[in-house]
């Protein structure tokens, strides 16, 4: 049954997330002045930077969501027993986690590492039409039945599994928040449009676990059920409807964000 003790401590995932941490804290504390010069600043305002306090928050915030969703008793209970936990997990790395990773880069730490000469194919991987098929094709394939069965089967497959949706969550994000100056957001009204044409392109994996009329996942299916009078059946219907749910309210708020500074800025 679910040990609620049972916390990855694996030297990958906390030697990298310790050094993600590390390498922020060194870009944001004694590269700080260099890098904002490199950034376009002067050399006696880039003297005057203060920390990023906020970023930080944020920054560390993500790092510490991202361990939760992959490294708590969620990670067994939705790898071993509920598909519903699992796709919790994947909400983790796809919103609170991605969205707060981004909101924790100042521009001064991603402009001055993005040679000129990157700048056109980085254009073109982060144009909002790329981001959107990337990410839609991303987690719509990793529902197919056996590849999914698979990451839950095989401890590496389930890694990566995870490390691609928290990066196409990050291009997913990127059009909205992104943190460089010469790879900005898109327009607040091209904003409302990207994110109407993602939920759009989301439907159909939505609707495919949610209306399934069979179980699409033989591990969920025979796993114990650790809920009573919770059948494999209830669980996937959960899981669909929380991905839906959850997807279109984060969209919704994100498209109202947009509508509200689009106005503001006709005014």
């Amino acid at each position: 049954m679910i040990d609620w003790r049972h916390w990855h401590n694996e030297p990958w995932l906390i030697g990298g997330l310790v050094l993600l941490g590390w390498l922020w804290a060194v870009l944001a504390g004694p590269l700080r002045t260099r890098l904002v010069q490199r950034a376009g600043a002067s050399a006696e305002t880039a003297a005057r930077e203060p920390f990023p306090r906020s970023r930080a928050a944020k920054y560390y915030g993500a790092l510490f969501i991202f361990y939760l969703a992959v490294g708590s008793p969620l990670d067994q209970i939705g790898e071993r027993f509920l598909f519903s936990a699992h796709m919790l997990q994947h909400q983790l790395l796809v919103y609170p986690a991605a969205i707060l990773f981004l909101l924790g880069l100042p521009p001064w730490m991603i402009d001055p590492l993005l040679p000129r000469p990157a700048l056109r194919p980085l254009r073109l991987f982060t144009h909002p039409i790329a981001c959107a098929i990337v990410y839609t094709l991303v987690i719509s394939v990793w529902h197919a039945p056996w590849l999914y069965d698979w990451a839950l089967r095989d401890k590496f497959v389930h890694v990566c599994e995870h490390l691609m949706f928290f990066g196409a969550a990050l291009l997913y994000w990127w059009p909205m928040l992104s943190p460089s100056r010469a790879l900005p957001p898109i327009s607040y009204g091209g904003q409302m449009l990207y994110l109407v044409g993602v939920l759009i392109a989301m439907t159909p994996v939505f609707a495919y676990i949610t209306f399934s009329g069979e179980i699409l996942y033989p591990t969920y299916e025979y796993a114990p059920r650790v809920i009573a009078n919770f059948s494999a059946a209830q669980d996937q219907l959960l899981a669909g409807v929380t991905m839906k749910l959850m997807g279109m309210g984060v969209a919704l708020t994100a498209f109202g964000v947009a509508f509200f500074r689009w106005y503001e800025e006709k005014k």
